[in-house]
């Protein structure tokens, strides 16, 4: 599981084996619920709470694979990814971990606090083009220089499989509790978590359905197609969720699954975030909150009684979260103005 290659079998075996690895590496977050949440949902809604992750992210359960087991085999001197940034402040943590050095590929839109963090983890930032295209090419150009690992942040077998094991978890603690899943929902930017989260729901009956950004939704029209189709992502509050194109590996197994897509509007995001502070009391970044989004689309047909919700991550700016609030407050004012 060491490779990067993109014709790799990965299966639930391998997600086992990656939660083996992570045991004590990083942090077996929390399964939450909420009874508001479940009766607007009809549905048992249970919430991996991955936004309490070292780094904030479930990122870094694929990052402390990946560079956990490059560290070990003794080769690398550093490592080099790019990102919108979540993965990048994972890799930059794994590497500062085994004393390797980290040059992080990030958007010029990136978030502050992103671009600060991976920073302050000893990580050299270079700022490349908002398209994952140009960023690629920019990490290809700096490992032919350095000589740098590369740790994709979807076509890497240890990154599937090391994101798979947040899913694996929120399953496992399901079924020990006597409320064992029947669909998880995940947020989908290039498909990694939403890969190793198929991995590891594989063989228990569960319905697995990705989260998509309206006009972000690469994997949606990939799975239409039965092929990979690029999309020029449009604007989003969920800044983790707009690659250009699903990863190869991602679709390959996501696409063997059988997942399904869900889209949801920038409308749907901002309210299922301040649904998730209010209810949950929790705060998680429009990425991770779409997730939610997505669960009150799929539960609205009934079929499904209790539903894994994957809150990915928590890095959100200040100035956001107050933005947020304040169009909830707002709406909710003109919701209940009087009638002139």
């Amino acid at each position: 599981m060491g490779s990067a290659v993109t014709d790799l079998r990965l299966t639930r075996a391998d997600v086992e084996e990656a939660a083996r690895f992570l045991d004590g590496r990083v942090v077996r977050t929390p399964v939450v619920r909420s009874a508001s949440l479940d009766a607007r949902a009809g549905a048992r809604l249970l919430f991996k709470a991955e936004n309490l992750q070292d780094g904030g992210s479930y990122k870094m359960r694929g990052a402390t694979v990946a560079v956990g087991r490059l560290a070990a085999a003794g080769s690398a001197t550093g490592v080099v990814c790019q990102s919108t940034g979540n993965h990048a402040l994972a890799v930059a943590l794994a590497a500062r971990r085994h004393g390797l050095a980290a040059i992080v590929v990030l958007p010029a839109d990136a978030p502050a606090a992103k671009v600060s963090r991976a920073e302050a983890a000893g990580a050299r930032v270079v700022v490349g083009g908002a398209d994952a295209e140009e960023r690629l090419r920019l990490v290809a150009r700096i490992h032919t220089e350095t000589g740098y690992a590369v740790i994709d942040a979807y076509d890497h077998a240890d990154v599937v499989a090391g994101q798979g094991t947040a899913a694996l978890e929120l399953i496992e603690e399901a079924e020990r509790a006597g409320t064992p899943l029947d669909a998880l929902v995940v947020p989908v930017g290039g498909g990694g978590g939403a890969a190793g989260a198929s991995l590891a729901a594989a063989g228990r009956g569960i319905d697995l359905y990705g989260v998509e950004p309206v006009g972000c939704d690469s994997l949606a029209r990939s799975l239409a197609a039965g092929r990979r189709v690029p999309v020029v992502p449009a604007p989003t509050l969920a800044d983790g969720l707009r690659p250009t194109c699903v990863g190869a590996l991602p679709f390959g197994i996501l696409h063997e699954a059988g997942i399904g897509a869900v889209r949801v509007d920038d409308a749907e995001i901002a309210e299922a975030f301040r649904l998730v502070l209010s209810e949950l009391r929790l705060l998680a970044e429009p990425s991770g909150a779409a997730a939610l989004a997505g669960a009150l689309r799929v539960t609205a047909s009934g079929i499904h009684r209790t539903v894994g919700v994957l809150l990915t991550g928590g890095n959100v700016e200040p100035d956001l979260v107050a933005d947020l609030l304040t169009r909830g407050t707002e709406a909710t004012g003109k919701r209940h103005q009087p009638a002139a």
